[in-house]
């Protein structure tokens, strides 16, 4: 059974960055896609970015221009880079591997924007 493990989370002012990891067990590339979901009001969770196993990658649009998502096969893992950090931005990032429609999901990173 693959395991994923996130780190990277923290405490960061407005204006900040943070860089996500995720480490995944087994070689990224058995996988279709990954990449980051987050919770938010109203939704059970949004697409935060992924990227497939050819390379392409897709973000919200709330994080567009300010996230960049990438992977090191060599380390079998994913990498979210955030700058540009907003208060809105405060939420537990769930790192994710897709086969198919079969999703595996790892524990969460917390991630908290204030001044």
């Amino acid at each position: 059974q693959v395991h994923l493990v996130e780190s990277g989370g923290g405490l960061v002012q407005p204006g900040g960055s943070l860089r996500l990891a995720c480490k995944v067990s087994e070689n990224i590339f058995n996988f279709n896609a990954m990449g980051w979901y987050r919770p938010v009001p109203g939704k059970e969770r949004e697409l935060v970015a992924d990227i497939n196993v050819g390379g392409k990658t897709n973000y919200a649009d709330s994080v567009k221009g300010r996230f960049t998502i990438s992977r090191d096969s060599a380390k079998n893992t994913v990498f979210l880079q955030m700058n540009h950090l907003k208060p809105e931005d405060t939420d537990l990032y769930s790192c994710f591997v897709r086969i198919l429609q079969s999703y595996t999901w790892g524990q969460g990173t917390q991630v908290t924007v204030s001044s």
